[in-house]
């Protein structure tokens, strides 16, 4: 029997047991993944473990047996699925049978054939558009995930896309950067669709790590069965949206890394090979470039005169979309280029459009990169500055008197139409009897039954739109101040505001130098400051809300019909959507107070209007009554200090592009409801792993099919035709996910309806 020293110390040792047991309980609770971007990373991190230990002597082999066909494996890849829907993955699994599909690709039998479903585009160019099923997908993500962590701690520095720590944001500061450096800019446009020849030539560069004859017989059949869904220059890449497949990022990434390394070869001759006067020859620079110059033989010492000035090249390739800059003669700008497309082509097999010289960085119209405008601007000096400020004072102060000149004339204007109005219903009756009077003679254009009110304005639109046709005056407001009020206003009253007018327009053109001669004159041996300048595309940005139905022609704020019929929330979401992509999107562009200022007034009055029409009643009274529910439409300033404090407070992964692939930021889509769910014909929701019911059935409308070379501005649907006019159900919180830029359309079952 023990002694009660043996008790004792066997129930200290116990609770000292119990409580480590509780304190690393209570550590793993702390440590425990909060978001579903952590989740996913866990996931992935999970699985990288397992390729790991397939790899022997820098390759790896049997993947697809001992990683991919692992049930497991193909669960953490249906979860990374479920978290990109937005589905919590605490749920059942659902029907997806892991252990079958597991045991089908082990054995080689797993048929992708059977796995698609196409979908066939109504219109006339009958486009047909292969899609996976969700067994199929998940297949699909263990091989993406897999893919990547052979491949991408090879990539090269160049390559900003879908990576951990770089992205679109990456591209656009490292292009910003060095535009301001270079003389000579130009991007190289791919267009091609995956045919046999790119797909092998993939292949041989898979191989080249991977020792896996069953993966390669495996991609082989998803491209036979056409749901790779890869190509070259057909849509905006990263948007996470059906035309791109789930592999097609990586596998973009793996076939355009070969160019990635020939860019360095490229470089490396223009740069280290050519000859710099102006180095001297004990520098360790010299230095270098004389051993790659012994290393490339007698044959590239030949340079001309022009080569030997020193150049540096830059490049940033964002997916499919390539960007070069050159610093140095134009002859070695044209040279470069010409190497690049003559690899693209002949190595790659890939075609080029828009075969257009290298254009000065210098140029005021810049480069389209990325959906932006990249120019090279010069930074203004002090001097500068302040002409410029004061200009802009001497141009605001006037602009203010023209403002207030024409609202009191524009209100004398409308007390005369009213006063008139009143004269009209006095001597209606008198006038009338009087055959000689002018109401008398254009009597006989009044309707039967008009009132007097509304045949006066009549009248007053046909006499205004007389005057708009004869001058080029576009507003009824202008028409009131100059048309009917100046010309009883007196005379030295109209002569001192326009002299007024002048005097500041002159000011502003023809004194600037006489206001510089009092500032301190800049010093004469300073050289101009160059800086990249990225612009968003307002002109563009403002032709895709006219194609969306949120403005008219004259840019105009008007209601959305495809809209109306949903709730006033779903209303709300949507254009809270919108605005939330914007600022995500272009929050780093220098002309970024224009896109506030569409987002504040154009898209919120949109909002407002739609809502108006949907309950049919005065702008100004949806405003008082829906007061609450459109504050939840936020502003572009709320969204920037969210932005900031997401910075700060949340780890950095969360926002890493890599992670939020297939969340689509940049996406939008319109849907119109359809209403085909009744009790007798239910539905449930057709995003992947949500069990929910889905209440509505919507249809799909693809507003416009952005083609190379056009604007990838950032919110363009970018949807196949195929897709157009498809009808999806989604429960409440879906679309809600959809709208505002939780999901993408990825996360949509088409097939569901099968």
């Amino acid at each position: 029997m023990a002694s009660k020293e043996e008790t004792g110390m066997f129930s200290l040792a116990g609770e000292l047991a119990s409580l480590v047991e509780e304190s690393s309980s209570h550590v793993d609770d702390d440590s425990k993944p909060r978001g579903r971007m952590e989740l996913k990373r866990s996931l992935e991190l999970r699985l990288k473990k397992r390729v790991k230990e397939q790899c022997i002597g820098g390759k790896f082999s049997d993947l697809l047996k001992k990683v991919i066909a692992r049930p497991e494996t193909l669960r953490d890849a249906y979860d990374c699925i479920r978290l990109n829907s937005n589905v919590s993955i605490m749920e059942s699994n659902g029907s997806v049978a892991f252990d079958s599909i597991a045991e089908e690709l082990s054995s080689g039998v797993f048929d992708v054939a059977s796995n698609t479903f196409s979908i066939v585009a109504r219109d006339k160019t009958k486009e047909v558009l292969v899609l996976p099923s969700v067994a199929l997908k998940v297949v699909q993500e263990a091989i993406r995930i897999v893919l990547e962590v052979v491949f991408s701690p090879h990539f090269s520095r160049i390559s900003h896309s879908c990576r951990s720590g770089r992205g679109r944001a990456s591209a656009l500061k490292y292009i910003s950067n060095n535009i301001s450096r270079s003389d000579w800019c130009f991007t190289l446009s791919l267009n091609k669709k995956l045919d046999v020849s790119v797909f092998e030539n993939l292949l041989s560069v898979m191989d080249e790590k991977i020792e896996d004859s069953s993966l390669s017989i495996l991609l082989r059949s998803m491209f036979e069965a056409r749901v790779l869904n890869l190509e070259f220059g057909g849509f905006p890449k990263g948007h996470g949206l059906p035309q791109e497949g789930v592999l097609s990022r990586v596998l973009m990434n793996i076939y355009l890394d070969r160019f990635d390394h020939e860019f360095y070869r490229i470089s490396m001759r223009h740069e280290a090979l050519g000859l710099d006067s102006k180095t001297d020859e004990d520098s360790p620079g010299s230095k270098l470039r004389s051993w790659f110059r012994r290393q490339a033989g007698e044959q590239d010492l030949k340079s001309t005169p022009e080569q030997d000035v020193g150049l540096r090249v830059y490049c940033c390739r964002f997916m499919d979309e390539i960007y070069l800059s050159v610093s140095g003669p134009k002859k070695a700008a044209i040279d470069i280029r010409s190497e690049a497309i003559g690899f693209l082509r002949n190595s790659l097999h890939l075609d080029i459009t828009d075969e257009t010289d290298p254009s000065p960085c210098e140029a005021t119209s810049g480069l389209r990169v990325l959906g932006t405008l990249v120019r090279k601007n010069v930074r203004e000096s002090p001097t500068v500055k302040a002409v410029h400020k004061l200009k802009e004072k001497v141009r605001l102060f006037a602009l203010q008197k023209e403002e207030a000149w024409t609202l009191g004339t524009v209100r004398i204007g409308k007390k005369w139409l009213g006063h008139g109005l009143k004269k009209v219903k006095e001597s209606e009756i008198k006038g009338l009897a009087d055959s000689n009077s002018t109401l008398s003679q254009i009597s006989c254009h009044r309707k039967a039954g008009m009132e007097t009110d509304h045949w006066y304005k009549v009248l007053l639109r046909i006499w205004m739109e007389d005057v708009l046709r004869t001058s080029s005056d576009r507003s009824e407001e202008f028409v009131l101040s100059k048309h009917v009020v100046e010309p009883t206003v007196p005379q030295e009253l109209i002569d001192a505001f326009y002299k007024f007018q002048n005097a500041a327009a002159a000011y502003v053109s023809s004194e600037t130098a006489n206001v510089e001669a009092l500032l301190p004159c800049p010093r004469s041996h300073d050289r101009p400051v160059f800086f990249g300048d990225v612009v968003a595309p307002t002109n563009a940005i403002g032709r895709r809300l006219y194609r969306y139905g949120l403005i008219t022609a004259k840019g105009y704020a008007r209601s959305n019909s495809m809209l109306i019929l949903q709730d006033t929330a779903q209303i709300i979401d949507w254009y809270s959507g919108l605005v939330r992509r914007w600022v995500i999107w272009y929050e780093g562009c220098s002309n970024f107070d224009e896109i506030k200022a569409l987002i504040d007034n154009q898209v919120r009055m949109s909002c407002i209007r739609t809502l108006a029409a949907k309950y049919r009643i005065h702008e100004n009274e949806i405003e008082k009554r829906l007061d609450l529910e459109l504050s939840t439409i936020p502003s572009a300033e709320d969204i920037e200090q969210e932005l900031q404090h997401e910075k700060l407070d949340s780890p950095a992964f969360d926002r890493d592009e890599h992670l939020t692939y297939g969340l689509s930021n940049s996406g939008l889509c319109l849907l119109s409801l359809a209403r085909l769910v009744s009790e007798s014909r239910p539905c449930n929701c057709f995003v992947i792993g949500c069990s929910m019911a889905a209440p509505a059935v919507y249809t799909l409308h693809a507003m416009e099919r952005q083609k190379f070379p056009g604007w990838k501005t950032g919110f363009s649907v970018c949807i196949p035709s195929s897709l157009n006019g498809r009808r999806i159900g989604l429960c409440k919180e879906h679309l809600k996910d959809l709208y505002i830029g939780q999901i993408s359309l990825q996360a949509v079952d088409f097939g569901a309806w099968r």
